[in-house]
């Protein structure tokens, strides 16, 4: 990822609703979300929801896909996981035994598996 489209992310993710519907769309992958359900959960305007869901596109984070008259919101992983990645390339000058706590916590699924495992 370059550094202009990192800053275009978290200037979008830089915002209260913005962020808490990027974290709800995470939650609800890989099927994703309604506009209109999307803004019930988060007690927003439909058309205030629907300027953050548009600055989220911009900025790649999420997608849209019209399903009849409903248009269905997914976040993007991948560009989370090249955000992610961008922040992080060169977390801990390379020493794998620092960075290992925070991939762990970067992996709530394995961390999951361990303790209902």
């Amino acid at each position: 990822m370059e550094q202009e489209n990192a800053i275009l992310a978290l200037a979008a993710l830089a915002q209260s609703t913005r962020l808490e519907t990027f974290r709800l769309l995470v939650r609800h992958e890989p099927h994703g979300l309604p506009a209109g359900d999307i803004a019930r959960t988060l007690a927003v305007p439909h058309n205030t929801m629907s300027t953050h869901l548009n600055i989220l596109a911009r900025a790649g984070l999420v997608s849209s896909e019209r399903r009849s008259r409903v248009i269905v919101y997914r976040a993007d992983v991948s560009r989370l996981r090249d955000l992610t990645l961008f922040l992080l390339k060169d977390c801990c000058g390379g020493d794998a035994d620092l960075c290992a706590p925070l991939i762990e916590e970067l992996n709530p699924c394995r961390s999951k598996e361990k303790v209902t495992g």
